[in-house]
């Protein structure tokens, strides 16, 4: 457990710094964890050295192996945020165009996802934008778990409070975060040794959601897809790599015995003995005699050679462990590279062979929509002057995109016989969804027709009844 300093804020109540000091206490007991995380997703964890057969000189080569970036990128690229929806209203009138475009949002949520898969849990925080340094009037910021904390209420189903480091020093402490509290937010900055504070008040409760991974009864903020076997099964791996590149840096190269020859040849002209490279690489033509064994019984030299070992057992090792990891993770054995079996050619054998991870994906965006939903309500409030939710805008909903990916051909023709018995969704934007357009195409057309039918209502407004132009 890593221990951390003890942070006194000056202005501020004996218990806003209580709380401020458990939440980084919490955040310290969870830090080396959510490093090893991060460091399998990025590939800088370096798998420890196990026995004494490889020289240790190719355990520090920097061979890496991206399964566990795969175990969380395959599963986020299936979970996609397109938009928000509401059923009952209009959501352009509410400015959330603007506001996801102010906010970059869909990268922001998938940067989001991204952290909660690798550490179980990330955070979407809300606040109001000083509009005066061209910020939008409300902002949505992710926050992954190395850097924000926070305190679970599992009867409100919401947040008590939540700690965000925004900057650190070189040594990793703290410099400026702000601390999250029932309708107040507590900002802190260093500047030396010293603190400075501002508090703002403000009607939103805690403004911030967790985007959770896994939740289950006890883990309210989840579980990371980077789980312990996937650790275990990426170390079994790395480790067979590293062994194929020793073996095909030594044990390819044939070995040669040599019987009854001058040991002349394998030194230079100085007498030095000659590299280790220079002799196996070398291509010896003729090898003399050793003159002092002459008249023995083996004084000819002789060369005999026993063949290169085959790297089989390694390949044969990792396709084993890449099986392991595959049903652990969902992946198809064909996304880890290890698979010469080719791809399902039809579309129900293709769908068939990613079920698990298809029902995976939709059980994560599942569990992701009630945070999301709840940011973006909280953000229009905020951007349009409100001091809390109208109780109308209950049903925005979030807008995934299908995690089974479906050709277009495939698509428009299920989308066809849909619109076949419901005539009437071709006229509305969902029967154009249904037929495998995107948000621009529909938009688009829809735009063009209002056009096209505002051409015709002029057109017969400046006819006379007689037919003849005006």
């Amino acid at each position: 457990m890593t221990e951390h300093k003890v942070i006194i804020l000056p202005n501020v109540s004996d218990d806003e710094n209580k709380t401020l000091n458990i939440l980084l206490e919490q955040l310290a007991a969870k830090q080396s964890r959510n490093f090893l995380r991060a460091s399998y997703y990025d590939g800088k964890h370096a798998v420890r050295s196990i026995g004494s057969i490889i020289p240790p000189q190719f355990y520090k080569l920097g061979i890496v192996l991206g399964w566990s970036a795969k175990a969380v990128d395959t599963l986020a690229r299936r979970c996609n945020l397109d938009d928000f929806v509401w059923a009952d209203g209009d959501l352009e009138s509410l400015g959330a165009r603007d506001l996801w475009d102010a906010n970059f949002l869909g990268t922001e949520v998938s940067s989001g996802l991204t952290s909660s898969l690798i550490h179980g849990t990330s955070f979407l925080v809300t606040t109001r934008g000083d509009e005066s340094v061209g910020e939008p009037a409300a902002l949505i910021h992710a926050k992954d778990a190395m850097n924000a904390t926070g305190t679970w209420n599992t009867r409100a189903r919401r947040l008590d409070n939540l700690l965000s480091i925004t900057s650190r020093d070189d040594e990793g402490e703290p410099t400026s975060l702000a601390l999250y509290l029932d309708n107040l937010t507590i900002t802190a900055e260093k500047d030396g040794s010293t603190w400075t504070v501002d508090r703002s008040e403000h009607p939103w409760g805690v403004p911030a959601e967790p985007l959770v991974y896994k939740p289950r009864v006890g883990r309210p903020f989840g579980s990371s897809r980077i789980s312990r076997p996937v650790m275990s099964l990426c170390d079994q791996a790395l480790r067979t790599v590293i062994r194929m590149e020793a073996h095909n840096e030594v044990y390819t190269i044939p070995d040669l015995w040599l019987f009854g020859a001058d040991a002349s040849i394998f030194k230079n002209a100085d007498g030095s003995q000659k590299a280790s490279w220079q002799m196996v690489m070398g291509r010896i033509k003729g090898v003399p005699d050793d003159p002092e064994r002459e008249g023995e019984a083996n004084a000819r030299a002789d060369v005999k050679q026993f063949p290169a070992s085959s790297p089989e057992p390694h390949i044969l090792s990792l396709k084993q462990q890449a099986q392991l990891f595959s049903g652990e993770t969902s992946i198809p054995l064909t996304s880890l590279g290890v698979s010469d079996t080719s791809n399902p050619t039809s579309a129900d054998s293709y769908i068939a062979s990613r079920e698990d991870l298809i029902a995976e994906a939709e059980g994560a965006t599942d569990d992701w929509s009630p945070a999301l939903r709840r940011t973006e309500m909280r953000a229009l409030a905020i951007a349009n002057g409100l001091s809390e939710i109208p109780a109308a805008w209950s049903t925005i909903d979030t807008k995934f995109r299908s995690p089974v990916y479906l050709s277009r051909a495939a698509q428009a023709d299920a989308g066809a016989k849909q619109l076949a018995v419901v005539p009437w969704l071709s006229e509305t934007s969902v029967g154009l969804e249904l037929l495998g357009l995107s948000d621009q195409q529909i938009r688009t057309a829809q735009a063009e027709r209002q056009r096209a039918n505002g051409r015709q209502i002029l057109d017969r407004l400046t006819t006379p009844a007689d037919g003849n132009p005006a």
